[in-house]
């Protein structure tokens, strides 16, 4: 089946089942290996190590956020001229994009390379701890060039229809990432940079791979003689901006989180602040999955004016948000002590103490985060950059800052708090984005 009859014929709800659950399966397997990455580095080369990962994962994510800004904000147009018809700017769109991807991926690798000793410095660690941080993070810089450009490949293989394929190129990225993380630290016994090199070489050979069919001229989207202008800059960079800015502003209150621990708690702080993060990195991923796979068809009928059929799609993507996260809040809060010995298998009994607390409370999260979540991923899809914007930095930066000062004297348990908090202002914030688009959204078919 073709992508423009998947979108503009199948059934919403069949159409649900056909995307998202690929799209959910694919970022699963992505959560798998990272919860894999942090086992390891934790049972092979032990808690500072694990720490070090910790700290140096925000500014990883900062690069790579570059390249799902272009991926994620070439992607909505390029369905949306697909809906009306207009081929020709939809391949100029994907060509001009991958180019951008990579020329980003050479400057911003190259800079983080040469920082990475004074960026874990000003976090304030130092000997063994910083070291241990700045050899992470500068093979993802090394390799930026050519690894950034995965994260585009998995929306441009879905809107041409290979959903399945994409999700079978997650999955072997997981698994070869995780092969060959087992296989430097376990038998080679290698040192941390070795874990950030296997992911790097999954990602390689699974770029490599998906880019195949569009050098082959056999899928949907071709490459072109590339045409940049400005209004088509300005729309990526605009309908990017809300996923680029959750990452950014997720990652500065990363930091800002670190900074804090590392003077309140010190390592353990840091390790099980980590924890929660590989927890968020499971579910997150799996919702992101979900709501980003019914994009393309979203954006589809959006652009082909056919907005009963959107409403349709994202009923479904929201009932299963709901259910997904309930799911995770309650699996979070009943298993806290098994989660803890997943990562710290030689954790003493007050470590333990610290990260069931942690756990349970971090597990409240998930009772309203759902809510945002698909609003943020509705609002994008349908051309709405500026309010999903507002969700994402609010969501990851705003209101998390606000509570810190709010949750200040709880010390620890105020950090581990902020979580749940800054979901239930989310929701309330979705609540009143929504209303205000009510008549819009609720207009009947265009044609």
């Amino acid at each position: 089946m073709n992508s423009t009859t998947l979108f503009s014929k199948t059934s919403p709800l069949k159409l649900f089942f056909l995307a998202s659950i690929p799209g959910a399966i694919s970022m699963l397997a992505s959560a798998l290996y990272q919860t894999f990455d942090g086992i390891f580095v934790g049972r092979f080369l032990g808690q500072t190590a694990f720490a070090a990962v910790n700290l140096a994962m925000p500014f990883v994510i900062i690069n790579f956020s570059l390249a799902d800004l272009i991926g994620v904000g070439s992607a909505v147009p390029i369905s949306i001229c697909l809906g009306r018809k207009q081929e020709k700017e939809a391949h100029n769109i994907f060509t001009c994009a991958c180019l951008m991807i990579v020329g980003t991926g050479v400057l911003i690798g190259g800079i983080l390379y040469v920082a990475a000793p004074l960026l874990i410095h000003l976090m304030g660690a130092e000997g063994e701890f910083a070291s241990l941080a700045v050899q992470y993070l500068q093979v993802y810089a090394i390799c930026s060039p050519v690894t950034t450009i995965i994260f585009a490949m998995d929306n441009f293989l879905r809107i041409c229809g290979y959903i399945r394929g994409s999700m079978f190129l997650n999955i072997l990225l997981s698994a070869l990432s995780a092969a060959l993380e087992f296989l430097f630290l376990a038998v080679f016994r290698w040192g941390v940079w070795a874990a950030a090199l296997a992911t790097c070489s999954g990602m390689i050979v699974c770029a490599l791979i998906a880019l195949v069919p569009f050098f082959r001229g056999k899928a949907l989207l071709r490459f072109c003689r590339p045409r940049f202008h400005i209004p088509m800059i300005r729309q990526i960079i605009a309908c990017g901006s809300p996923n680029f800015l959750n990452n950014i502003a997720g990652r500065i209150t990363s930091i800002l989180m670190n900074v804090i621990l590392v003077r309140l708690g010190g390592e353990v702080a840091v390790s099980v602040y980590g924890m929660l993060m590989y927890a968020e990195g499971f579910v997150q991923p799996l919702l992101y999955g979900m709501c980003d796979s019914l994009q393309p068809a979203v954006g589809y009928n959006w652009g082909a004016g056919k907005l009963s059929r959107v409403r349709a799609i994202e009923k479904c993507c929201f009932i299963a948000s709901g259910i997904i996260s309930l799911l995770a809040a309650l699996i979070i809060a009943l298993f806290p002590g098994q989660i803890t010995n997943l990562f710290m298998a030689d954790a003493g009994q007050d470590i333990m103490n610290i990260s069931i607390l942690a756990l349970r409370l971090f597990s409240l999260t998930y009772l309203t985060r759902w809510f945002s979540f698909a609003t943020q991923s509705y609002m994008l899809a349908i051309e709405k950059p500026l309010p999903a914007s507002i969700i994402s930095v609010s969501t990851a930066l705003v209101f998390p800052v606000l509570l810190v000062g709010l949750f200040w004297p709880l010390g620890l348990t105020g950090i581990w708090l902020n979580f749940a908090g800054t979901s239930v202002l989310a929701a309330v914030m979705s609540v009143v984005i929504l209303l205000k688009f009510r008549r819009e959204l609720c207009q009947p078919d265009l044609q």
